[in-house]
């Protein structure tokens, strides 16, 4: 207890999740996890789990074909921790208990949900819980309508709560079988439109949704609300008129879909393994974008890049940047600068990597590969499940590192300097 004490928050957090990961993936090596016939390696057990505590949805094994129903609903938990995060689900336990949050477990919240303020954090997480118990529930009640006429009654239950919280975790696991993931949905509106809506409501995070549910009128909304609406409706109406300019034979509604799930959700209606090279790249961008703060995405997150933009605005005109009537703080140009900074390095040096693990993998694969687990996607070209145990661990590294934050990351061995001393300041020539 000292020891945990003395921890820093981003140390919890980072062990939590860690603890979680190696949890699933033990309870997913038992025999009541895996089918009779089948063999599962300890590798990709430990892939499955950081797969769904990062709410990524990359697989190296089929989940329906490989797990039982008590495997489907442990990798279903998992995501579900994991897209709250491990510390709301720990506050929910003790506010359940009606015990007290301390000033540690304060601060351990603040930093996991990347927050400026202290204030009202027990109430926000309550919050959190009831929104996703809510959304999750309309989920399961569309995605019945669906799998009812295609499957069984238990497997249709079992089906649309799997894939409810799949969904608005942005995670783009699947219990369909054969690894189709959505493809044998490609035209049905409902679905892809449910799933979309649910993928957009977790994404833009629960701040976002607490604000909106709070003040309803646009001039009412804070910055940040405006900031996330505004670039996420941006991307996704961006994204979707650059992928069927670029995918030929893509309908508008598969473009829709795709634009909004390549934002760190992972389901995928369309093989994107015969996907052109600019359609790719487009979806590159818009996972490396991925999510907004305090949602259950990845990437370097939408308000990031809003701070950038408006940054290389404020330098070319050197004018002070503002959104909304407001003006940008310095420190956001700094985090926002850091964070992207952070996130091409992390990104560059696993492509490097699996160039090296994987030499016969064509380059764009494992570009693409690699910005799908860092920004926790799931979208893959089809070269996940062939992949060898090296990148596999690669892999798990880039998708927990996309989880807590590369700048959550770091500060993991950053240490407190000793004595007060400032240095003047020196002149480094930019540009």
């Amino acid at each position: 207890m000292k020891l945990f004490r003395k921890l820093s928050p981003a140390r919890i957090i980072t062990l939590g999740f860690a603890t979680v990961i190696l949890t699933g993936a033990c309870i997913l090596m038992l025999p009541i996890s895996v089918r009779d016939g089948q063999t599962l390696r300890f590798v990709d057990a430990l892939f499955t789990a950081t797969s769904a505590v990062c709410v990524t949805g990359l697989v190296v094994v089929d989940t329906y074909t490989v797990y039982t129903p008590f495997g489907q609903m442990i990798v279903a938990l998992l995501i579900q921790i994991g897209g709250l995060g491990v510390t709301s689900v720990g506050v929910g336990f003790i506010l359940a208990m009606r015990k007290k949050i301390d000033l540690k477990g304060r601060l351990i919240i603040r930093e996991s949900m990347n927050l400026n303020s202290g204030k009202g954090m027990v109430g926000l997480v309550r919050s959190i819980l009831l929104t996703t118990l809510c959304f999750e529930s309309v989920g399961v009640i569309l995605n019945f309508i669906v799998f009812s006429g295609d499957y069984p009654l238990p497997r249709a239950i079992g089906m649309s709560i799997f894939h409810s919280i799949a969904t608005f975790n942005n995670a783009g696991f699947d219990i369909i079988g054969g690894m189709v993931n959505l493809i044998p949905y490609q035209k049905d509106v409902l679905l892809n439109l449910s799933t979309a809506g649910l993928i957009l409501c977790g994404g833009i995070g629960f701040l976002v949704i607490q604000d909106i549910r709070k003040n309803r009128r646009w001039r009412k909304l804070q910055l940040h609300s405006k900031v996330v609406i505004t670039v996420t409706l941006g991307l996704t109406v961006g994204g979707t008129l650059l992928l069927k300019l670029t995918q030929p034979g893509i309908s508008w509604l598969g473009a829709l879909f795709q634009s909004i799930t390549s934002r760190t959700a992972g389901f995928a209606t369309y093989s994107l393994g015969g996907f052109t090279h600019a359609a790719l790249l487009v979806l590159c961008l818009l996972m490396f974008v991925g999510a907004s703060p305090g949602s259950t995405g990845g990437g370097i997150k939408t308000s990031t890049v809003f701070v950038l933009l408006h940054s290389i605005k404020e330098a070319a005109s050197q004018k002070p940047a503002t959104a909304f009537h407001y003006r940008i703080s310095r420190n956001a140009y700094y985090k926002a600068s850091v964070v992207a900074a952070l996130g091409v390095i992390v990104v560059g040096i696993g492509v490097f990597l699996m160039t090296i693990f994987e030499p016969r993998i064509p380059l764009s694969d494992v570009v693409f590969e690699i910005i799908s687990a860092f920004s926790t996607t799931g979208l893959s070209t089809g070269i996940t499940p062939d992949l060898s145990n090296a990148s596999k661990i690669l892999e798990i590294c880039m998708m927990f590192t996309g989880r807590l934050g590369a700048l959550t990351i770091v500060s993991l061995w950053t240490f407190r300097p000793e004595g007060n001393a400032m240095y003047p300041e020196g002149n480094i020539i930019v540009g």
